[in-house]
């Protein structure tokens, strides 16, 4: 559907691509793919996909590692490119630039989220968006959540220029996100927020446990995978 921005009074649309992450191992819940945990009988990973889409992200790319024939089947019917990182445990960054690359060039912005965050709705993206709409001359948007004890902390998806893009590609293997968040403060916009969806996601049997005390809603593998382990 696209985003529209403002630009010399006028509305002009902005074109926005996505990078979902789901390569994980899974090593801290058995070796399982998180992003197949189900809420509401769906998986973590179309509800991220269905929130992207109505939010009016134009393409996704979705990157695969571990566990890549699992997930593939079960988000194969969506309109997206699928990437397989060969090397998933090089890290998240392996990740970003592989989805990086396959994004095509036409995008203005991009974002980078991850298949594991229960809660992400279309209302969270779409907030997103409208903040790096209104970003100035900052090149990088991210939510930073306040806590219930006063503290803050950054959370997921972020989203930057395009321009950004190119100068990761062409850099350093490890000059993505966090690292070059934590290298130019300066040219970071901070979206203040109190709404915890940008700071939940799912890593231990701990994080399911929270989950659950803090939301009243369960996380549930799928049959396939209920006594699978590594």
């Amino acid at each position: 559907m696209g985003c529209m921005y403002k630009a010399n009074g006028l509305y002009s649309r902005m074109t926005v691509g996505a990078v979902l992450l789901a390569a994980g191992a899974g090593s801290r819940l058995g070796g399982r793919p998180k992003s197949l945990l189900e809420l509401g009988g769906v998986p973590l990973i179309m509800r991220q996909l269905v929130a992207l889409s109505g939010a009016g992200v134009d393409e996704v790319v979705v990157v695969l590692g571990h566990h890549a024939q699992a997930i593939e089947a079960a988000i194969g019917s969506f309109p997206i490119t699928l990437v397989h990182n060969p090397a998933p445990d090089d890290g998240q960054a392996s990740s970003v630039r592989l989805g990086l690359q396959a994004l095509s060039p036409r995008v203005d912005a991009v974002m980078v989220a991850l298949a594991d965050q229960p809660m992400i709705d279309a209302q969270d993206i779409t907030a997103l968006i409208s903040a790096f709409r209104k970003r100035g001359d900052k090149a990088m948007v991210v939510p930073r959540v306040q806590g219930a004890d006063g503290s803050t902390a950054p959370g997921n998806p972020v989203i930057f220029d395009a321009a950004l893009r190119e100068q990761w590609l062409a850099g350093s293997a490890n000059l993505t996100c966090r690292n070059w968040r934590e290298a130019n403060p300066e040219r970071v916009s901070w979206l203040e927020t109190g709404n915890q969806h940008y700071r939940m996601d799912i890593d231990t049997p701990e994080d399911l446990a929270r989950f659950e005390q803090l939301t009243g809603h369960r996380l549930v593998w799928p049959q396939a995978l209920a006594g699978a382990a590594a």
